[in-house]
């Protein structure tokens, strides 16, 4: 295997934790508790090596702090993680140069074509997280609550949700004051992302998004933005939430209740836009998964590694969950 490759060694690796957990909030970890039926990491002799990971930015942080994690039980093993969007996955892993290609979305067809025309294999993949994509505004903003439709009234133009006008100002959703007539303030995120990619498809109903939305290298940019335009409305991963906003509760239609984007709202399936977290790597059929692999994915499926979900703000999968992936590496 190829590798263009930065290694993260155990010192830069704890600065870049340190600026990962910066105004990550324990938003999950207020609402579950990690299924301790998952058990205990046990660490196995004589795992070392380099491990690549390449892909989005949602799961950029995760990534980080797993590696962190995991180094801990093994020094010898070196990390290289880049999360510039769900899209640099497919072909990092396609070109050999990365080992793991986390993505905030399922792999579209075209790029499962691609991998698959280049090994002869379909990409192997598991769930790692639970995300909670959350509608952020201002701390300020009284709203209390939108349905998806309206969401898609507010970011999209083709408003195929089928609400019955556009919506570009605050009091068409219900404010009243000084909120009446001011203009909403569109952020979100670029279109290598997996996390633009599925609010597309969810949100808007596969439309297209104004022009007006302010594309985000990052969803930390997103949040960030947000929370010094009081006007503003966007998008990212729950996880990403802090004090400077909030998450809009969300229905799946107008009228209907709205839910928090909380942990048990997505187990439920109540949250309208509740998604996993996968990370995609490269496993020939009867071939063994590299043992460095291996054992990460392990790691990441324990209850130490869901804690990390936990701290990190995103919902942890529980036992069920995890059986229905661990063969892909195992």
């Amino acid at each position: 295997m190829r590798y263009k490759f930065a290694v993260l060694g155990a010192v830069m690796i704890a600065m870049v934790v340190a600026v990962a957990a910066t105004d990550k909030p324990a938003q999950a970890e207020d609402q579950v508790k990690v299924d301790d039926k998952l058990g205990k990491y046990e660490a196995t002799a004589g795992i070392s090596g380099n491990i690549s990971s390449v892909g989005s930015d949602t799961l950029n942080n995760l990534m980080t702090l797993w590696a962190e994690g995991f180094r801990k039980h093994y020094p010898n093993v070196n990390f290289a993680v880049e999360g510039k969007g769900s899209s640099t996955a497919p072909p990092a892993l396609i070109d050999g140069t990365s080992d793991l290609g986390p993505m905030s979305r399922a792999m579209k067809d075209e790029e499962i074509d691609k991998f698959e025309k280049k090994f002869g294999y379909k990409p192997s993949y598991a769930a790692v997280a639970i995300d909670a994509l959350a509608v952020f505004v201002h701390k300020d903003n009284p709203i209390e609550g939108l349905s998806l439709q309206q969401v898609d009234a507010i970011f999209s133009q083709t408003r195929k949700g089928g609400n019955s006008e556009d919506i570009s100002k605050w009091g068409q959703v219900g404010l009243k004051g000084d909120w009446d007539n001011a203009n909403v303030v569109l952020y979100g995120r670029n279109s290598a992302s997996g996390t633009y990619g599925y609010f597309k498809e969810k949100a808007l109903y596969k439309g297209d998004y104004k022009t007006t939305v302010k594309e985000q290298p990052g969803s930390a940019a997103v949040v960030q933005s947000i929370s010094v335009d009081r006007n503003a409305i966007g998008y990212s991963g729950i996880g990403y939430k802090t004090a400077g906003v909030k998450a809009v509760p969300l229905s799946k239609s107008t009228g209907d209740d709205t839910y928090e984007a909380n942990a048990e709202n997505c187990y439920s399936g109540k949250y309208p836009l509740s998604r996993y977290l996968y990370v995609y790597f490269n496993r020939a059929p009867g071939k063994d998964t590299s043992p460095v692999v291996r054992e990460f994915f392990k790691f990441i499926h324990s209850v130490e590694g869901q804690e990390i979900v936990l701290k990190d703000g995103y919902v942890p999968m529980n036992k069920k969950l995890v059986e229905k992936f661990a063969d892909q590496y195992k």
